[in-house]
């Protein structure tokens, strides 16, 4: 599809969900990875593994990132319900 034929809102969309799905997939790997490590050097000695940090701090910013993509508190969303909103008062008042 050529690009002038796109809709601008819905490509941002896209490549948005596209970003997420690919900093999701390199979550999910580095972190198997990492507990892998953990789990097979015997567990060494502190009460808390260390994979957790990787696991809990990367895991926030990936939810975030989730949120923001899918989530309806979007800059966009926001703004075409406060435009409705506004659209709605105005037909009220006529």
């Amino acid at each position: 599809m050529e690009t002038s034929q796109r809709d601008p809102h819905l490509w941002r969309m896209a490549k948005a969900r596209a970003k997420f799905k690919s900093h999701l997939f390199t979550y999910v790997t580095v972190n198997a990875l990492l507990w892998t490590i953990w789990l097979l050097t015997g567990r060494p000695g502190s009460p808390l593994p260390w994979p957790i940090w990787s696991t809990v701090f990367w895991g926030v910013g990936v939810a975030i990132q989730g949120f923001a993509t899918y989530g309806n508190m979007s800059q966009g969303n926001l703004s075409e319900r406060e435009y409705e909103r506004l659209v709605r008062q105005r037909a009220d008042r006529v």
